[in-house]
């Protein structure tokens, strides 16, 4: 019999906490009084708890279907089968992460996933690529008919919605949507395709599905299938957030609290282990490796550029995922894979939860 679910992993219903759902349809009317009014919706969602669920979003449901179904396809296959595409064969991570290679401190802590990791496609004469360890170039793909096809379709459809958005949060800001997109041509804008895996562990803070974060990049656009996500709102306590159907999860990251000088919240988060198989698809919406996000002028003070140093993305990103995997750890660790940063204990956007009623 499953273990109770440990006190510090327990968090407000949906119901005891109202959490946004921001319809996006007005984005796809061409009328600026929509779209306004849709950026004002996002923006209130943003500087609250960073978290929030979007509907009118125009993916077509067959599609997000369909997805689940290659997820699922894939992640059934025998472990001999996706080893054959493990990240660790690649410099640039792509490909199969099992679950004993997520964090450092496998098996004093477990992380209950396993993913297919893939990003935006870059060309393999790219000079990061070229470079190694770096988060930019070519995907890979599995040997499974129609697969690459299904997720290369979602992840353009999802990607382009990730542009609607950067255009609304910019509009109500009140900068130039160019002062953002100038940043991407060839982003750190990862999809995860992720399994949590069955067991029969406790939920604690060393037995999770994904321990406690915030994301790396500008924002995060999820589709999952199951309970088990759990989000810190605006008074920081933890809150549950199940699907919604027909809804996407947003949270903002790192980067949106840096450009907007701490007004837009990059949003803790974590999935509790529940022991039940689980899919979700994050898409993290990032910006070039060596794209530097720093305050936007108009948000510059003596403070918020105290607050907020500038920061590279691609280099934010791969601050964070050397302790978050294995294979980089140990790579990193025996010298072979160089770095001229120095990676920090633990990412600086971090915040920390108040006890309900505080």
């Amino acid at each position: 019999m499953r273990a109770e679910i440990a006190a510090d992993q327990r968090a407000l219903t949906i119901d005891d906490a109202t959490l946004p759902v921001v319809d996006l349809s007005g984005l796809f009317t061409g009328d600026a009084g929509d779209t306004a009014a849709v950026a004002a919706r996002l923006g209130e969602a943003a500087r609250g708890s960073g978290f929030f669920y979007i509907t009118g979003h125009g993916i077509d449901q067959d599609l997000i279907d369909a997805v689940f179904a290659a997820a699922k396809a894939f992640h059934e296959k025998p472990r001999s089968f996706k080893m054959r595409y493990w990240s660790g064969f690649t410099t640039h991570h792509r490909g199969y992460v099992p679950f004993e290679e997520n964090g450092r401190n496998f098996p004093k802590s477990i992380n209950f996933n396993e993913a297919w990791d893939m990003s935006y496609e870059a060309p393999a004469d790219h000079p990061d690529y070229l470079a190694g360890w770096r988060l930019t170039g070519p995907n890979i793909w599995p040997d499974i008919p129609g697969w690459k096809d299904t997720i290369s379709t979602y992840y353009d459809a999802v990607f382009a919605l990730g542009l609607r958005l950067l255009d609304a949060l910019a509009l109500e800001l009140g900068v130039s949507p160019d002062e953002l997109t100038r940043h991407i041509s060839y982003p750190c804008s990862q999809l995860r395709l992720l399994r949590y895996i069955e067991n029969d562990m406790p939920a604690t803070k060393d037995m999770v599905g994904i321990g406690e974060h915030s994301d790396f990049e500008c924002f995060t656009i999820l589709a999952t299938g199951a309970p088990g996500l759990q989000v810190m709102n605006a008074e920081d306590h933890w809150v549950e957030a199940p699907p919604i159907p027909g809804c996407f999860v947003v949270n903002i990251g790192d980067i949106f609290e840096t450009w907007s000088g701490g007004q837009f919240k990059s949003t803790q988060h974590r999935v509790v282990n529940l022991g039940r198989e689980r899919y979700s698809f994050p898409l993290f919406f990032g910006l070039d490796y060596h794209a530097v996000a720093e305050v936007l002028d108009k948000f510059r003070t003596p403070e918020t550029v105290a607050k907020y140093p500038p920061l590279k993305a691609g280099e934010h990103v791969m601050r964070m995922s050397v302790k978050g995997f294995r294979y980089m750890w140990e790579a990193y660790q025996a010298g072979e894979m160089q770095l001229d940063y120095e990676l920090p204990e633990e990412n600086p956007f971090k915040r920390e939860a108040k006890a309900p009623g505080t």
